[in-house]
């Protein structure tokens, strides 16, 4: 038997048995990291209402073996609230809406328990806190993270020199199989040709040029999004169920 603790985004919670839930967060030194914690959905439970999603948290966890991830769940046994994010997001539909878009993303890029995606975690912390903030649009917060995501996990998207030969930008054409913009020697069959303006608001986003972002036109805001769901899709070879409810 061994004690671990970590801190980590409380990512979603499945209802077991009668009182219990199995928690599913997203931890610094552990990687994504499901866990029984018992007795949370009783009335009286102060310990359940610090393990909703949004919250990060310090936790401490108890599991057989040497390993906190092994044959059986660990027991989630102490939490301690570091950032309630929750509080700024769920009262906020566009806010809650792309959230949850964020925390379906984060789960889907850490596929192995386990396995640390410490990048990952302090993305999805940062967007979480500037979020629940309000510090600019909730869905180009959720883009900017989209991107983010995808560059972390090594599929980063090129907006400027052509994503095949190099050649310097600008370049018209888009390509989700080519990785990006290309020029017009490399465009190969179904790439799409976005306004110029929209292609700089999604490299400010990957950049965090927020002064460009904030000032982009909801026409080219709307055209980018649609630019970002698409290539998010194209990498994880299905999309996210969460951003159907997104408000663009």
């Amino acid at each position: 038997m061994s004690l671990f603790r970590d801190d980590g985004i409380v990512l979603r919670t499945q209802r077991l048995g009668e009182a219990d839930r199995i928690i599913t967060l997203l931890t610094r030194g552990h990687g994504r990291v499901r866990a029984v914690a018992r007795g949370v959905r009783r009335t009286k439970s102060k310990f359940g209402a610090r393990l909703e999603p949004f919250s990060h948290v310090d936790v401490q966890f108890f599991a057989r073996g040497s390993e906190l991830v092994g044959r059986g769940l660990p027991l989630c046994t102490q939490s301690e609230t570091i950032a309630p994010y929750g509080g700024g997001i769920v009262t906020d539909y566009a806010r809650y809406t792309a959230g949850t878009a964020m925390l379906e993303t984060a789960e889907r890029f850490t596929d192995h328990e386990g396995e640390p995606a410490v990048q990952q975690y302090l993305l999805l912390v940062g967007g979480l806190r500037t979020l629940a903030r309000g510090e600019h649009a909730p869905h180009l917060v959720l883009d900017a993270f989209l991107l983010r995501s995808l560059a972390v996990n090594g599929y980063a998207p090129s907006f400027g020199d052509c994503a095949k030969c190099g050649i310097p930008g600008p370049n018209r054409f888009f390509s989700m199989a080519s990785g990006g913009v290309v020029c017009g020697d490399c465009r190969v069959p179904g790439s799409v040709v976005p306004s110029p303006r929209a292609l700089e608001l999604l490299g400010a986003l990957l950049t965090g040029d927020w002064e460009t972002a904030d000032a982009c036109e909801p026409r080219y805001v709307r055209e980018g999004s649609g630019l970002v769901s698409a290539y998010l899709h194209w990498h994880l070879e299905r999309g996210l169920r969460s951003l159907r409810y997104v408000e663009q």
